[in-house]
């Protein structure tokens, strides 16, 4: 059994009819559960009813770094309806985004002073509903936003965990993600040829320190790269971490499986 705990099966480049069969072929490759992320206040019902509908699914709500200039001032009523919803697994998508440009109409300083105030606020909610959160950080050149973000972090982390998503950065970097209390998860960019620095980490790493992922539909594992990623791909960046951890597939399931179990919220066999 292998968890995806990151991807986004209500995006558009999903239609909702082939949902099913995307599932059906992540069971087929040994992904037996699934975490779907909303992004923005568009995408928290579709994301809720994929969870609702399939068993294998539980969802995740919360507004992107991204999106936070097209979300209205009082976001926290989009959300506090379902947090208490058994199929609500942690809060977000949520962090901080120095890498794509400010929107029209937006400064730099602006738009990341609005994140910064989004997910300060998230870490909020998921305080009160005592539920963890999964953080997004990216920056063009050095690393100002996981370093905001850290900051943030420690401001709760004595209540809540954070994941810190997609993690692309070397050991040091995930030495101070775990110095916090947080956790990694890695994508297909570990099967990439030339990710010298997320290998080193993925070898350094302490077991049960980090999950899988995959981020669908985006970051496709060779060797579907450059192709729509979906979760049965788990499977391929599940065995080159194995690979790179010199130990059995099985070993690597039970340990992700483990931190995943840890970390979200899933609904009880009763549910």
């Amino acid at each position: 059994m292998i968890t995806d705990s990151h991807c986004h099966l209500g995006s558009h480049k999903f239609s909702p009819e082939e949902i099913p069969d995307i599932i059906a072929r992540a069971r087929e490759n040994g992904v037996t559960r699934m975490i779907t992320l909303a992004t923005g206040e568009d995408d928290i019902s579709t994301n809720l009813q994929i969870a609702h509908d399939h068993p294998e699914v539980s969802a995740c709500i919360g507004i992107h770094p991204c999106d936070v200039h097209e979300t209205r001032d009082d976001f926290e009523p989009l959300l506090t309806p379902h947090l208490s919803d058994p199929k609500v697994a942690a809060i977000g998508e949520t962090g901080l985004d120095y890498f794509h440009p400010a929107p029209d109409g937006w400064t730099n300083e602006d738009y990341h002073a609005r994140q910064r105030d989004f997910l300060r606020r998230h870490f909020e909610l998921a305080k009160e509903a005592d539920l963890n959160i999964v953080i997004h950080t990216r920056d063009k050149s050095g690393t100002g936003s996981f370093d905001d973000a850290l900051k943030i972090y420690a401001d709760y982390s004595d209540s809540v965990r954070a994941v810190f998503h997609c993690f692309p950065g070397p050991p040091q970097l995930a030495a101070r993600v775990f110095a916090a209390g947080g956790l990694i998860s890695f994508t297909g960019i570990a099967t990439f040829k030339n990710a010298h620095a997320v290998v080193d980490t993925v070898k350094a790493a302490p077991a049960e320190s980090f999950m899988l992922e995959t981020d669908a539909p985006y970051l496709s594992p060779t060797p579907h790269r450059g192709k729509r990623c979906e979760p049965a791909f788990t499977r391929h960046t599940a065995e080159a971490i194995a690979t790179q951890r010199e130990i059995s597939l099985n070993q690597l399931a039970d340990q992700t499986n483990k931190v995943a179990e840890s970390f979200f919220r899933f609904p009880s066999i009763e549910q």
